[in-house]
């Protein structure tokens, strides 16, 4: 296919005059790949068309969120009909807690919870919550994971199995960064080591359960018990970022794949529907000392909104029927391996992981276990392959460190087009 770009260079040209980039989230500017972001007119089901009229089967899907695809009816339908009744109370309404109760049912570890707007409101909540239960000021996050753009998660790290953080942005201070320790994602011994010297200090150990930021990097086996176990022992707070596992992976999220409870958990993206949200939650007794039960204060505008509520509500009372996840474990399935195989037959060397309807694809022999890993990926390869595929109409997310999620919309026919069109610029980048 032809790709038309025409109206894209000129919104381009006129959105970088608006706004930082001309994006309002850094990597829809396609910075990691070069060329012109594309502008979205329309999306349905597993598809998307652009304002040159381009058409794309979409393997983003909002970044994670439209598990059942984009403008799914039963969830378009359930918005319009909140949207005549009022955007915004201020109060709370009955889809909150229809929603919380379904949160709770589904997520083990989680006995009550906090409705926000954002995955990055989510992470801020929950650390103050970790650090005003234990008195404590430090975390312990892994390098690669993120968990949004709060000044004390920006942090990078430095030489060595761990060191005190650094500021990975310029605006968050070297105080603010001194207190997150980072280590390398799938390594016990790097924590064990910190908390084994630093547990007084610790509040909490913080990660995405499965490594969804640095390409798609699942948990060895054995690790999160392990994590689970050693903040028994020191008696830290073990929280799991789900926002984008939750309900994704399966309807209790990563936490019941492994069958590890955290003390606490992030959540974002599938509860939404498709609209802004997140939320966090846990052990009754911690979440209680937040205000107003307790002297941790978090609050939110917009927590609850109710178009929110409902769409996510519509979302996860269709998932909690299992056999979606049936369909989208085989369509998940094929795709990983058809385009493993595609690669492989056209020599190009790539190391694919999946768990659930995520999946990553790494231009590199692996394994890949942590971000230095990751970090070996051929990027500039994976860049050649990106637009390859956008020309065949397929797209990918625009960096080799991000995920590819399937959802309940995408068709055989679909999968089939998509694998075809790897096998072709497979064959080409090998060229």
């Amino acid at each position: 296919m032809t790709l038309t770009i025409t109206r894209s260079q000129e919104l381009q040209k006129r959105a970088k005059t608006l706004m930082p980039g001309g994006v309002n989230s850094p990597v829809r500017g396609f910075g990691a790949v070069g060329g012109t972001p594309i502008f979205i007119h329309e999306a349905a089901g597993s598809s998307m068309t652009d304002v040159n009229g381009n058409y794309f089967i979409d393997y983003v899907g909002s970044w994670g969120p439209l598990i059942l695809g984009h403008a799914h009816p039963e969830v378009v339908d359930t918005i319009e009909k909140t949207l005549h009744g009022g955007t915004s109370f201020g109060c709370t309404s009955e889809p909150e807690l229809e929603l919380a109760e379904l949160v709770i049912e589904a997520i083990p570890s989680i006995e009550m919870v906090r409705m926000v707007s954002s995955g990055t409101e989510a992470g801020m909540a929950v650390l103050r919550l970790a650090r005003g239960i234990t008195g404590r000021p430090r975390i312990i996050k892994m390098v690669g994971c993120y968990h949004g753009h709060a000044d004390s998660l920006l942090v990078k790290a430095g030489s060595g199995v761990a060191t005190f953080g650094l500021p990975d942005s310029p605006g968050v201070t070297t105080a603010t960064a001194a207190d997150t320790i980072c280590v390398p994602f799938n390594n016990l011994k790097a924590v064990e080591d910190i908390l084994r010297d630093q547990a007084d200090q610790i509040a909490a150990v913080l990660l995405e359960p499965i490594a969804g930021n640095m390409g798609l990097v699942p948990p060895l086996p054995g690790y999160l018990q392990s994590l689970r176990n050693l903040c028994n022992q020191y008696d830290v707070l073990l929280i799991f970022d789900e926002v984008m596992t939750g309900f994704r992976v399966g309807f209790g999220g990563a936490q019941s794949l492994y069958n590890v409870m955290p003390d606490l958990t992030m959540l974002g993206k599938v509860i939404g529907g498709g609209l802004p949200v997140g939320a966090y939650g846990g052990r009754k007794d911690l979440m209680e000392q937040i205000a107003p039960s307790g002297p941790i204060y978090q609050a939110g505008t917009l927590s609850g909104n109710p178009l929110a509520m409902t769409a996510g509500l519509a979302t996860l009372r269709l998932l909690k029927d299992g056999s979606l996840y049936e369909k989208l474990e085989r369509t998940s399935c094929r795709l990983m391996e058809g385009l493993a195989g595609v690669a492989a037959d056209a020599g190009i060397e790539t190391f694919s992981t999946r768990v659930g309807s995520m999946l990553g694809m790494f231009f590199q022999l692996g394994p890949v276990t942590h971000f230095d890993d990751a970090a070996r990926s051929d990027t500039k390869r994976y860049a050649d392959y990106f637009h390859g595929m956008l020309k065949k109409g397929i797209y990918f997310a625009p960096s080799q460190f991000e995920t590819a999620f399937v959802s309940t919309a995408h068709t055989e026919t679909d999968i089939d087009r998509t694998i075809e069109a790897g096998g072709e610029v497979f064959s080409s980048l090998k060229s």
